[in-house]
């Protein structure tokens, strides 16, 4: 319990920590003082940047801890024996016998029975009992007490392991937080006042429109996008369209520009800084069918589709363990952490395994959920798919079909996940098709793929939702039109803009 209550504290932690990063932003861009001169050291970055190594050093410590062990120790072991010894020999009037000439042949055979034990071979256990039973009379007795004496050090063993994990699981949390500091102290500071000349033409341009530009300012990464803060406000009781002006700097910039998604809307009399993007050359339609497992009120199945900052569009799907409310539940919390990690700004990986810590963690026995992220960049049409115990997801283009399919386990059952992973270049008019287990498993067995392929190029609609639930009622029919799980099918369609 712990161990959960502190990995819920970091990601609160994370999620508060993205929060002042952009009221420090919005700060930065408000000030009139002028920022530090290029290559002098920012005080403010420099204790951002302390911060996160602070924060990685504790991580760092958390990694030093013992890791898991799968056997018990020689040590362990031994006080298996001497526990037994003292419970079962100490007032039997052969112990002298047994534990004198023969103490070395009946320790080497209860070390012997013990990993027998651990590798879960029966047999070579009563062998062992079985060739003790010529020196000792209480040979049954003795590997009773033995076995629950093992068993209660197993146990231990499991436990021992439970909290190294969720150790683990905070160190890993630890450093996201220091990598994400570092992140956001390069972002906040990386921003410069725009070239004197670029920001006399903007001036002008926003001048013959009534428009008061006070500060411009720009930030330019290598592999960035551009993006641009402009303070301003419109005269003599006007009010301008935020859109317009975002036209007016795609003339001069020579790209499309386009406000971000949080701007504002409008410029009026006073000054406001309104943040520009470099505008995407992809947009996606999405359409979703579901149906709820036979018997059940509520599908275990969740999914989210949003547009994250930085011109990337995700698909997430969930299928929680079983159906009914719990599965609901479980699945439900994995596409919400997803949703505000991918939102802060992790990656899709690094989200994906604070999820799978965030469950482990939990540590409700049985309790599992697949996870399935696609996510596709707006400004190259590079999608990147994500799959933990997830359904195959398809790929439509013209008159093929490809599957993105998966073999790595559920989140949720062990803390070092591996992530099946893939990237694919879309096209303008190709489909992107993610389903849960519910779905293919209603196909012909050892054809699922194949089927389903068959199906979406039988499928002739062209809008998502219709697509989605083409797909849906012509899989119903391989399963006699009965839903013997939750069925999800999500639809996304690819337009060049």
């Amino acid at each position: 319990m712990q161990e959960w209550i502190i990995a819920m504290l970091v990601i609160s932690l994370l999620l508060i920590f993205r929060d002042m990063a952009k009221t420090i932003l919005t700060g930065q861009m408000s000030k009139k003082e002028e920022p530090f001169a290029p290559g002098e050291s920012h005080p403010q970055k420099e204790k951002v940047e302390r911060y996160a190594a602070s924060f990685q050093k504790l991580a760092d410590t958390f990694y030093g801890m013992p890791y898991r062990k799968e056997y018990l120790s020689s040590g362990q072991i031994d006080a298996i024996l001497k526990d037994t010894n003292e419970e079962m020999c100490s007032r039997c009037y052969h112990r002298e016998i047994c534990w004198g000439e023969n103490s070395g042949s009946l320790k080497q055979g209860g070390e012997a029975m013990i990993r027998a034990m651990e590798e879960g071979d029966e047999e070579a256990v009563e062998m062992i009992r079985q060739e003790w039973a010529e020196i000792c009379g209480k040979s049954i007795q003795y590997l009773e007490t033995v076995r629950e004496r093992f068993q209660k050090e197993k146990q231990n063993l499991v436990w021992s392991n439970r909290m190294i994990e969720s150790r683990l699981a905070v160190a890993q949390q630890l450093t996201e937080i220091s990598r994400i500091m570092g992140m956001v102290a390069e972002d906040i500071y990386d921003i410069s006042p725009a070239d004197p000349k670029f920001q006399e033409s903007i001036r002008r341009i926003l001048k013959k429109r009534h428009i008061v530009l006070k500060n411009a300012w720009v930030m330019d990464k290598v592999e960035g996008h551009r993006q641009m803060f402009l303070t301003m406000k419109a005269r003599s009781g006007q009010c301008v369209s935020v859109t317009e002006v975002s036209q007016l700097l795609s003339g001069l910039c020579e790209c499309a520009m386009t406000s971000a998604a949080d701007s504002r809307g409008i410029v009026n009399g006073e000054y406001h800084t309104v943040h520009f993007v470099e505008d995407v050359s992809y947009q996606v339609m999405y359409g979703v069918a579901k149906l709820t497992r036979e018997e059940e009120k509520i599908s275990g199945d969740n999914y989210i589709c949003r547009q994250e900052e930085g011109g990337k569009f995700v698909m997430c799907l969930s299928d929680g363990m079983g159906s009914g409310m719990d599965a609901c539940r479980e699945s439900e919390i994995v596409v919400e952490l997803l949703e505000q990690f991918l939102e802060s700004g992790f990656t899709q990986e690094t989200a994906a395994r604070m999820v799978n810590s965030a469950l482990v963690l939990k540590g409700r026995e049985g309790m599992f959920s697949t996870v399935d992220i696609c996510a596709l960049d707006l400004y190259t049409g590079i999608c990147s798919f994500l799959k933990a115990g997830a359904a195959s997801t398809f790929i439509k283009r013209d008159h093929w079909v490809e599957a993105i399919s998966s073999e790595s386990l559920a989140a949720g059952l062990v803390q070092q996940i591996d992530f099946d992973t893939a990237s694919r270049k879309l096209y303008h008019g190709d489909y992107l098709i993610m389903m849960t287990d519910g779905v293919l498993d209603a196909l012909p067995l050892d054809r699922e793929e194949e089927t389903m392929k068959e199906i979406i190029m039988d499928v002739q609609e062209e809008n998502p939702r219709e697509v989605s639930r083409g797909i849906l009622e012509r899989v119903l029919g391989y399963s006699d039109y009965r839903a013997r799980d939750d069925m999800t099918v999500l639809v996304a369609s690819v337009l060049r803009k």
